[in-house]
């Protein structure tokens, strides 16, 4: 692979970090790496195969010269600088929901949708983290059997608000624990030894953003706008690891052992389902792996087209550190870093 200058920005944070991780892990064809984060975090010192390096100031002025940049620094963040760097020429892979649903934004999961980043005009967007495990799944049992209605439940990690509510958990357990009070900051209410079924605002028609945003980033990922969708989502006290319960119902009967048989073969995916001995996924052991965890694979007892099942991922790996450096990583192999529009 051709080499890229490359820029985290958000390189403190929680995905910030594990994107740095990710590239060394894979050896991505970096020149070079640059790390870009807010005004506070400014002089702090990372370590980067073998060496420390200084993070700077994400401003305007930092982009020239860069060819990817990684985006974690939260949506508004996104909207300011995005756009600049882009015009720098350089490709934003952008973690945030500012560009998400917009029309001429590719949103990508590789293993899903790879060609919709051929049409990049500079920013491609990282979707959801409760997306991306679930459309690595499904996306090969819609193409055996066209999908006709999902229902999915969620169960969230904390570490998906960032390193804040992690802190939050840590410490509440030990109030807990110790017959201490807590005071909830980051979430409305004490997460510890509880779940909350709130994550992001609510909106008027009783859902919440986060479980509309799984209704209309799988239907864009996925092109397949006729899907019905329903979703709630649910904050639970876990660090690491999003699941998920799937209902889905297809446009024919389809076994457990067909769906098995076409999940074998699907990249990025990993059955684990045993019944007889407790084996299906766990956030705990799915936690620092790159896979999309799949088990407890079932007939829906309620429709005869329908099966469920549970999906479990790493939400910092493949719900986003991992899934965009992917996206990276497929840009340079078909040589699409640049615009279409630059490669005619």
């Amino acid at each position: 692979m051709k080499e890229c200058k490359v820029a985290i920005v958000g390189a403190t944070g929680l995905v910030g970090q594990e994107f740095i991780k990710t590239l060394e892990q894979r050896n991505f064809p970096m020149a070079s790496l640059k790390l870009l984060a807010s005004e506070r975090s400014v002089g702090k010192k990372l370590l980067v195969g073998g060496q420390e390096l200084e993070v700077k100031e994400a401003t305007p002025e930092s982009f020239p010269g860069v060819d990817i940049a990684l985006f974690s620094a939260g949506a508004e963040i996104s909207r300011h600088l995005s756009p600049i760097a882009a015009k720098a020429g350089v490709v934003v892979v952008d973690n945030s929901a500012a560009f998400r649903m917009v029309p001429n934004v590719p949103l990508v999961v590789p293993e899903v949708n790879p060609e919709d980043i051929e049409w990049h005009r500079g920013i491609i967007a990282n979707p959801n983290c409760s997306t991306i495990q679930m459309v690595v799944v499904l996306h090969p049992l819609h193409k055996a059997n066209p999908i006709k209605r999902i229902v999915v439940d969620t169960y969230q990690a904390v570490s998906g608000t960032g390193s804040a509510a992690v802190d939050e958990l840590t410490t509440q357990t030990r109030q807990v624990l110790n017959g201490q009070n807590t005071i909830p900051h980051v979430y409305p209410h004490q997460i510890a030894f509880n779940v909350l079924p709130e994550i992001d605002v609510f909106w008027d028609n009783g859902y919440t953003r986060e479980e509309w945003k799984l209704v209309e980033e799988t239907r864009k990922i996925m092109h397949a706008a006729d899907i019905a969708l329903s979703a709630t989502c649910v904050r639970v006290p876990v660090f690491t690891g999003h699941s998920e319960a799937v209902h889905v119902e297809f446009t024919r009967p389809m076994s457990p052992d067909e769906a098995e048989r076409i999940l074998a073969e699907a990249p990025g995916v990993k059955i684990l389902d045993d019944p007889a001995i407790s084996l299906y996924p766990q956030p705990w052991a799915a936690a620092g792996t790159d896979e999309v965890f799949v088990g407890r694979i079932r007939r829906d007892a309620s429709h005869a087209n329908g099966l469920v099942m549970w999906i479990v991922a790493d939400n910092l790996r493949k719900g986003a550190a991992l899934n965009a450096v992917q996206i990276a990583e497929e840009m340079i192999s078909r040589d699409w870093v640049r615009p279409k529009e630059a490669r005619k």
